[in-house]
């Protein structure tokens, strides 16, 4: 789990477009992270759960980046 964290830290730090979406709540939360890279044509899709989500937003920079996608800045 740890280098599919690492990938998409180092994504969403090179420019991408976040959006995180809770998909399922019970028995166990399970969110669904879209990651849009524009310039290079790229899409990605990923499922986490709430430990692993909470991991990925540890790092301030792929926060901010969040951030600005969410406000659309």
């Amino acid at each position: 789990m740890s280098r599919i964290l690492d990938s998409l830290r180092n994504e969403i730090v090179e420019g991408g477009e976040v959006r995180i979406r809770r998909v399922i709540q019970t028995p166990r939360e399970i969110f669904r992270l879209e990651l849009e890279m524009p310039a290079l044509g790229y899409q990605r899709v990923t499922l986490l759960d709430r430990e692993s989500l909470e991991q990925l937003l540890e790092a301030d920079d792929v926060l901010e980046r969040v951030r600005a996608s969410t406000l659309g800045g």
